[in-house]
C-alpha cells in the first residue's frame, strides 16, 4: 500500500457558496469520506480555514543553530490558488488514489484536486 495526500485547491479570490448551497457541499463531502473510510483507505484529513488565518514560523538563522523564530501572520507566499483542505489515503496503487480523486473533484467540480504521493 502507498500513501497519498489527496488536496483540494481554491482560487484566492473565491467567494464562499451560499450557506445553503455549502451545506449540500459539505453532505457530499462527508459522505465520500466515509465512503473511503468503508473501503478502508482513509487515514485523516480535513478541511482548513482560509489562507489569511495562517501563522509562519520561520528560523532567522542557520539550520540547528538555535537560532531565534520569527512569527508572522498571514500566508506564506502570494498566489492564484491556496490549500483548502486534504485527505490521507493509503491505496494499492497511483490509479486507485485517482480513483479517489476523481470522486472528490466530481462532488467540487470545478475546483482542482491534486494526488501526490508521500516519500518512503
Amino acid at each position: 500500500m502507498t500513501k497519498y495526500m489527496i488536496s483540494l485547491w481554491y482560487p484566492a479570490d473565491a467567494v464562499q457558496p451560499p450557506p445553503d448551497e455549502l451545506d449540500a457541499i459539505m453532505r457530499d463531502v462527508d459522505a465520500l469520506h466515509t465512503e473511503m473510510q468503508t473501503a478502508g483507505v482513509w487515514l485523516f484529513g480535513g478541511g482548513l480555514h482560509a489562507a489569511s488565518t495562517a501563522t509562519v514560523v520561520r528560523a532567522t538563522g542557520e539550520r540547528n543553530s538555535g537560532s531565534d523564530v520569527l512569527v508572522t501572520d498571514g500566508p506564506f507566499v502570494e498566489s492564484k490558488e491556496q490549500l483548502g483542505g486534504f485527505s490521507v489515503v493509503d491505496v494499492a496503487d497511483l490509479d486507485e488514489a485517482m480513483a479517489w480523486a476523481g470522486k472528490l473533484a466530481d462532488v467540487l467540480a470545478p475546483l482542482p484536486i491534486e494526488v501526490r504521493p508521500f516519500q518512503d
